[in-house]
């Protein structure tokens, strides 16, 4: 394992401690209220504290990029820039319910590019890992995409919009669309193990607008090493930045573009 996935590695499990411990004592922390379905916890901000930590020790010029604290910039201007994208606690309206479908994400981006992707599952004890170039794997067992070829056959995964400013409308006009074309759609409510999902096999592909950097940055690299294509609803880049990402295999990629870039922002 490259050395700083290491780094990245130990980060996740000291935050998934923390999470878990969390969740036993589920009435015992305060939840306030972001945004409408917004939720924001103090396991949060202490699973982020202990990912940044362990990161900064080990490498204290590199940058952060992190849900809770935003953006902290590298400390070595005109050099390398190593910025590390941290989502504590992808899916904490889940987390909140006590529904275990939640993850930690953590990836390195080194001058733009994502080198490094953990995706850390606390409660089923899964640990996706990917190193740019050397394959995707969950706890050591290396991934692939699906290789379903029809869309009839596939399950598909999505995220809902969940706060006030998100045209529901139209979202509901894709879920039409999808729904009719492929064998199932399913809204589990974390995209970073959606996108981990999808490199796993488990789902065939994944589409949502409105994410964050640091819901995606670790997923799509995971997909990407397990052999599948990331892109908008258009099948182009830019997704990281926009907000809208769709992901599949290569065969099932094309069928999602033909039924979703009509809905595409970039448009």
């Amino acid at each position: 394992m490259h050395p700083m996935l290491n780094v990245a590695v130990k980060a996740a499990r000291r935050a998934g401690t923390i999470i878990n411990r969390a969740s036993l004592s589920n009435d015992g922390y305060q939840v306030t209220r972001k945004q409408h379905n917004d939720f924001v916890t103090e396991v949060d901000q202490a699973a982020e504290a202990a990912i940044i930590d362990t990161l900064k020790t080990a490498y204290p010029e590199h940058g952060f990029l992190a849900e809770e604290t935003g953006e902290q910039a590298a400390s070595n201007p005109g050099q390398t820039q190593y910025t590390w994208i941290i989502d504590p606690l992808d899916g904490t309206t889940n987390f909140i319910h006590g529904f275990p479908q939640y993850a930690i994400s953590i990836a390195l981006q080194v001058d733009g590019v994502i080198t490094q992707a953990v995706v850390y599952d606390p409660n089923r004890d899964e640990l996706f890992t990917a190193t740019k170039g050397g394959g995707a794997y969950l706890n050591n067992k290396r991934l692939r995409v699906a290789g379903r070829t029809k869309m009839a056959d596939c399950l598909i995964a999505t995220g809902f919009p969940y706060r006030a400013d998100q045209d529901v409308d139209t979202y509901i006009k894709m879920f039409k669309d999808m729904t009719t074309q492929c064998a199932g759609l399913r809204r589990p409510g974390a995209a970073s193990l959606d996108l981990a999902y999808v490199a796993a096999g488990r789902v065939d592909g994944f589409f949502e607008q409105g994410l964050s950097p640091w819901d995606m940055a670790a997923g799509v690299l995971l997909i990407t090493e397990a052999g599948g294509l990331v892109g908008n609803y258009a099948g182009e880049e830019g997704y990281l930045k926009s907000g809208e990402i769709m992901a599949a295999n290569p065969k099932i990629f094309g069928q999602m573009v033909q039924i979703l870039q009509k809905y595409s922002q970039s448009n």
